[in-house]
């Protein structure tokens, strides 16, 4: 598995495989269980081996502002927290029950140290920046749900219609819409 994982990254070997297998370690976390806390520093890297999170902050004492939803084979980090070594403003949880493998900083940079290969591990950053890019480009409702639907299915198959609008930054009645339109044929 680990293998497969490592091929999204660039080419290791055999060894270095091995010596990433050694050094990940397996973690059970419980529904509603967070991964990281607000105001926590981000010491580590999860990698979803089963399961999902959200990760969120408070629009008000009430309101969640949900950032991102993470699914089985996604990368979890508050990358500002992990790289600037600052407090985290956000909270990372378990939707459901999860397993995920921890890859702290410390051992980042051991493996690091021990084959310049592990530099590839810094892809794990990319994918934020897509969603950043997502939400920063002014896409409609309709084009953000059809972007889920091609590119991030499951997102629409284990999350609540909720939370995905709010993660979408639409109301639940404008997903409904887009959803009844999307599923409408056209005459």
């Amino acid at each position: 598995m680990i293998a497969e994982l490592l091929k999204k990254f660039g080419t290791f070997s055999e060894a270095e495989i091995q010596i990433l297998e050694n050094r990940l370690v397996e973690r059970k976390v419980q529904k509603g269980e967070a991964l990281l806390k607000l105001g926590e520093v981000c010491q580590s890297i999860y990698f979803i081996n089963v399961g999902a999170f959200i990760q969120y902050n408070f629009k008000n004492e009430l309101e969640q502002n949900i950032i991102d939803l993470y699914l089985k084979n996604d990368w979890i980090l508050n990358q500002q927290s992990l790289v600037r070594q600052e407090p985290s403003e956000t909270i990372i949880e378990a939707f459901v029950e999860s397993y995920v493998f921890v890859l702290n900083l410390h051992t980042l940079h051991d493996l690091i140290a021990q084959s310049p290969a592990f530099l590839q591990l810094g892809k794990i950053f990319e994918p934020t920046h897509t969603r950043i890019q997502f939400f920063d480009n002014s896409y409609t409702p309709t084009q953000k749900y059809e972007y889920l639907m091609e590119n991030r299915k499951e997102i629409i198959q284990t999350f609540p219609l909720k939370t995905i609008a709010a993660y979408l930054k639409i109301t639940p009645e404008t997903l409904s819409r887009v959803r009844e339109k999307i599923a409408r044929p056209i005459s």
